[in-house]
């Protein structure tokens, strides 16, 4: 061989070795998150970045489409039998990631599961109206529910389906964290596998090449858990990820200047929310000079309407959340079905706020702390120290407890709280979802009222939400939503503040992604760039 023939050789080789490692580089997505799960088993919380890590091995018999439309998952269709039976035909020659069938003994295990390991933000509120279940034949499945249900479609968009075989070990409080937390029972029927997880780090995955929607386009996923926001946008300009999610406001303006990168922007059904404590002794509420208040402040509608007045919601949009939020008028943003057009958004008015507050005893205010999430949703640490500041400004002697997450939830659900700042989303695309769980008094026996917490109850408001829980008639269920809405927004038990424009970045040269309203960020959402 010459010395010219060799060096041809060589260099082929080389470049064939270069093309290899590219290709195998090109399928190896890398995302990085602001936050992730607070557990491998689904249903754990129903919190959005669950689901969100969720759905990549997990599937649930609807699925929700990328603006909360309802489509066939691992049910093909589905029937109101009757008034209170959905007949559920599931999808023909599923596998699961070890090669078992998928049947409808997976969806009555995965049903009858979620009440015995759901912990904080419980997941009950998916199949909170089942009686029963009832399997027919192996693709059939028959759900009896205690009354007319028509939303219960919308609400199985997030009934993740396990292995039964899988997960009969691990389904008690006790055994369920480390069973799905190690992988044993972490056995879907998604478009990628687990292959390990590390709390507050990274989740890492491999595609399922049997899916049944067809095979995705990435080998490898990697999805890093980077809470601090310049760290993210560092890491995705120095190339270490493909995208990111939860873009900072301030950075968008400069990331859409990069040639190398692109910004996508889309609005978000999550909404701020400030939440009263309706209960005689509400925690971190107190007189000016630290001494307790002889009643709770809250239960009289003119100080919550104060509260309401003192809030500038154009400015938190334009100025705490840089442009990427909306004011909001409710607890539903427009595109959810009983959103209703009638209401506006308050107007901020400090000098009335004032006024209210001195006409129901309280002219020199009072001491209270606002509680908020600073590392769930996009500005929501901004958005919480902002209304502190304008709650001062109308007389109140305010203090801002900024909490992560982790901690903010579970003393949330103690009703550590007397007055709290965070983000909901109605994920299920039907305002009753939300309305039942955080408007409704909390009544155990019938699981509704699940997220209300601080003693909230209004008859009037119980009856239109029991009332658009039955209702198989759309314009009238329709209609007896907005009406629960109107009566939200006259009495206040909460305060709706901005619904969120999510911002999405990532490297233009290497992927595409498809924005979704729900803000969950799925590597099925994310395409190679052609």
């Amino acid at each position: 061989m010459t010395l010219a023939s060799t060096f041809r050789t060589l260099s082929l080789a080389a470049l064939l070795a270069t093309t290899a490692s590219g290709a195998l580089f090109a399928q190896t997505l890398t995302i990085g998150v602001r936050s992730g799960p607070a557990s491998m088993d689904p249903h754990f919380t129903s919190t959005g970045v669950q689901a969100e890590a969720a759905k990549h091995v997990f599937d649930t018999l609807v699925k929700s489409g990328d603006n909360l439309q309802l489509e066939p998952g691992l049910a093909e269709s589905w029937t109101a039998v009757d008034d209170t039976t959905w007949e559920f035909k599931l999808r023909k020659g599923v596998k699961f990631h070890d090669g078992s069938d998928f049947t409808a003994e997976d969806v009555k295990f995965s049903i009858e599961r979620i009440p015995n390991v759901t912990g904080p933000n419980p997941t009950t509120v998916y199949v909170r109206r089942v009686k029963a279940v009832e399997i027919v034949d192996p693709l059939t499945i028959r759900i009896k529910t205690d009354g007319p249900a028509p939303t219960l479609p919308n609400d199985f968009v997030r009934l993740f389906v396990v292995s039964h075989t899988a997960a009969k070990d691990f389904s008690t409080k006790d055994t369920a964290g480390d069973g799905f937390n190690s992988g044993k029972a972490t056995i879907g029927t998604g478009p990628y596998k687990f292959v390990s997880w590390t709390p507050k780090e990274e989740l890492v995955l491999t595609r399922f090449d049997g899916y049944w929607g067809g095979k995705e386009p990435w080998e490898k996923v990697v999805r890093k858990e980077i809470p601090n926001d310049a760290a993210r946008v560092a890491q995705l300009k120095a190339g270490q990820l493909d995208l990111i999610s939860r873009v900072p406001p301030a950075d968008v303006p400069t990331l859409e200047k990069d040639a190398k990168l692109k910004v996508d922007k889309a609005d978000s059904v999550y909404v701020f929310l400030v939440e009263f404590d309706f209960r005689d002794k509400p925690a971190l509420v107190t007189a000016k000079d630290g001494s307790p208040l002889p009643k709770n402040p809250f239960l009289d509608p003119k100080v919550r309407e104060a509260f309401d007045l003192a809030i500038d919601r154009e400015a938190l949009a334009e100025i705490a959340m840089e442009g990427l939020g909306k004011p909001a008028s409710q607890l539903v943003t427009d595109t959810i079905f009983g959103f209703n057009k009638t209401l506006k958004v308050t107007k901020a008015d400090p000098k009335k706020a004032k006024q209210l507050l001195a006409e129901a005893g309280y002219p020199n205010g009072f001491k209270v702390a606002l509680t908020f999430t600073t590392d769930r949703l996009q500005s929501d640490g901004a958005v919480g120290t902002s209304i502190v500041q304008m709650l001062a400004a109308a007389g109140i002697d305010a203090q801002a407890n900024g909490q992560p997450s982790t901690v903010f939830f579970p003393a949330r659900t103690r009703g550590d709280y007397g007055l709290s700042m965070w983000g909901w989303g109605t994920l299920t695309g039907e305002a009753n979802y939300t309305l039942a769980g955080l408007m409704h008094t909390n009544t155990p026996e019938t699981k509704l009222g699940g997220f209300n917490v601080r003693g909230y109850s209004n008859p009037a408001l119980d009856k239109l939400i029991e009332q658009a829980a039955v209702e198989m008639d759309v314009p009238k269920r329709r209609t007896q939503l907005e009406d629960a809405a109107t009566l939200v927004a006259k009495d206040r038990p909460t305060l709706p503040i901005a619904s969120i424009v999510s911002a999405w970045a990532m490297q233009k040269a290497k992927v595409t992604f498809t924005p979704r309203v729900d803000e969950d960020t799925l590597a099925m959402n994310v395409k190679p760039a052609k």
